[in-house]
């Protein structure tokens, strides 16, 4: 239905002109009158524009915003690590670390919407699905209470005779606790449904504006909209995960213990039996689950068989033992050596300059900070790298040693029992408990997930934030150490053990040796900023390997 009132030209407006509109432009995003649409139609700018008559034209419920709601700049740029539209600011200061930033009109016009669009309405469907299961398993099993409260109460009849005045004190008490058991649970299961058909609903309103809104649109906008209901979608299948853990969520049945001496100590009973709640899991699987999946192609996970690696140049160094190892956006290294100096080198492997201190390992947090972990010290510190500040001292409880940052939190490894995830200001997010036959020196932060390597005991370990074994990699390390991982989620190992490069796939379930000549103790691994291309350094620093990476 055409809005009520009319739509004026927009060229006109600017001319202090109140023309009415004949058609509506979804590129120009304004209505224009006959005269300025025949000029329109003839330009070359404009003549591809997708246009629609003013009475078929229906305004979007919603404007699908094209800036970023956290900086106000223009979304411009394309995570794949988040897949995420970002603006500049949000790519210094949260995706520092991700590699194949992409232009968000190239990923625009790569993006085929309508198989999005399908693919989120096919999430929505399929929760829906889900949600209306929950919804009547829990109904169902407020009336299997209702009986059982029923039967519990035939029971209570069935002796009722034999016991005499003392039954009728006990009578009411048990009937009164069980049927404050039964509201009890009726009402948080009657919470879940209410909060389950709340969801469903914004769930339909999603699907509606994905019929309604997202045909009319342009292609960005279209895109941005599909994006911010998937997002919406994603976090109602949260929702559902969550609530394994939720005691709503579980099935209730009231049941009673009876009292086999009843009719010998009637005189003597202080109770009838003993009401429990016994609480089974529901089955929140979903018959037929969307994950999310890429957008666009570049997000489909590299095939690391087409995998090579190629030794560019060595470069002599001679730093000493080194610890870490990090390139930073703008090309520049930073190796850190053991419970020693931090050195900043140019690309070529020049020494710039040292910071002094009892270092361990560093990460890049932004443009102009870093992060450092000093052991000794049990503290993490944080780096002004324009003006060589300290900002920021995050004192720890315990010897840190490895570290890696994103989406401004850091990753610390401390001991060889704790990974702890913490903010900017040093306040713990999560703790994880791990065991590792060797310190935490080397771990990596990426996609919510934490991998590390355990020398001692010859594994790479992923787990989720929760703790979680995600996957265990043993085969072919003879001791791995550090770790770097690429735009797909590949994850780069040096294994100083064996002499080799080794790169295992984002699920733990493939892995090539990529070098196997030619190195000597590698230590460390690490990749450009948005290249294929990094650096490999010995145990000793001694040696720096420049090398390349190519698919094909």
């Amino acid at each position: 239905m055409a809005s009520s009132k009319p739509i004026p030209c927009g060229p006109c407006i600017e001319v202090k002109v109140n023309t009415k509109a004949d058609i509506w432009c979804y590129n120009c995003d304004e209505g224009l009158c006959s005269t300025c649409s025949g000029h329109h139609r003839r330009s070359k700018g404009t003549r591809d524009h997708k246009i629609i008559g003013i009475k078929s034209y229906k305004p979007s419920v919603q404007v699908i915003e094209t800036q970023c709601d956290k900086h106000g700049q223009q979304l411009n740029l394309y995570c794949p690590s988040h897949l995420m539209p970002c603006c500049d600011q949000c790519i210094s200061r949260s995706h520092s670390k991700c590699t194949g930033i992409k232009s968000l009109a190239s990923v625009v016009e790569k993006t085929k919407i309508e198989k999005s669009k399908e693919s989120v309405e096919k999430e929505i469907n399929s929760i829906l699905q889900l949600l209306g299961k929950i919804v009547n398993d829990k109904s169902q099993n407020i009336k299997r209470g209702k009986q059982e409260y029923e039967s519990i109460k035939e029971f209570i009849v069935e002796i009722r005779n034999e016991i005499d005045k003392h039954l009728i004190h006990l009578e009411k008490k048990i009937c009164n606790e069980a049927d404050t058991i039964l509201n009890e649970e009726k009402s948080k299961a009657t919470d879940l449904i209410t909060e389950i058909e709340e969801k469903q609903k914004n769930l339909k309103k999603m699907q509606d504006q994905l019929h309604s809104v997202i045909p009319h649109a342009s292609k960005l906008q279209s895109f941005l909209g599909v994006h911010q209901i998937e997002q919406k979608v994603h976090q109602c299948q949260r929702y559902i995960d969550d609530l394994d853990k939720d005691d709503r969520a579980k099935e209730f049945t009231i049941k009673m213990k009876e009292n086999n001496e009843v009719e010998k100590i009637i005189k003597k009973l202080g109770s009838l039996g003993e009401l429990t709640v016994v609480e089974t899991d529901m089955d929140l699987k979903k018959e037929t689950s969307v994950r999310r999946e890429a957008q666009v192609e570049s997000q489909e996970q590299s095939n690391i068989n087409n995998m090579t690696i190629n030794i560019e140049k060595k470069i002599q160094i001679n730093i000493r033992e080194i610890s870490d190892m990090i390139c930073l956006m703008d090309g520049r290294l930073i190796i850190v050596e053991w419970v020693d100096k931090v050195n900043l080198l140019t690309p070529d492997g020049k020494l710039l300059k040292k910071l002094p201190g009892e270092a361990f390992s560093v990460t890049q947090i932004n443009q102009n900070t870093i992060a450092i972990t000093y052991p000794y010290e049990k503290a993490i510190k944080i780096f002004n790298m324009e003006n060589e500040t300290v900002t920021k001292v995050i004192t720890l409880d315990k010897y840190c040693y490895g570290l890696s940052s994103s989406d401004d939190s850091l990753v610390v490894g401390l001991s060889r029992d704790e990974i702890r995830i913490i903010d900017l200001e040093g306040n713990t997010l999560k703790s994880i408990q791990v065991k590792s036959e060797s310190y935490l020196f080397h771990l990596v932060y990426c996609n919510d997930r934490v991998i590390y390597s355990d020398y001692d005991g010859k594994a790479v370990y992923c787990v989720d934030q929760s703790g979680k074994q995600i996957w265990q990699y043993t085969q072919d390390l003879s001791g791995p150490k550090g770790l770097c991982t690429d735009t797909y989620g590949n994850i780069f190992v040096a294994d100083c053990g064996s002499n080799r490069i080794i790169v295992i796939s984002k699920d733990g379930k493939e892995s090539k040796v990529l070098l196997s000549d030619g190195l000597k103790n590698p230590r460390c691994i690490c990749l450009k900023q948005n290249e294929f291309s990094g650096f490999i350094c010995d145990c000793t620093g001694k040696d720096l390997t420049k090398f390349n990476l190519s698919s094909g």
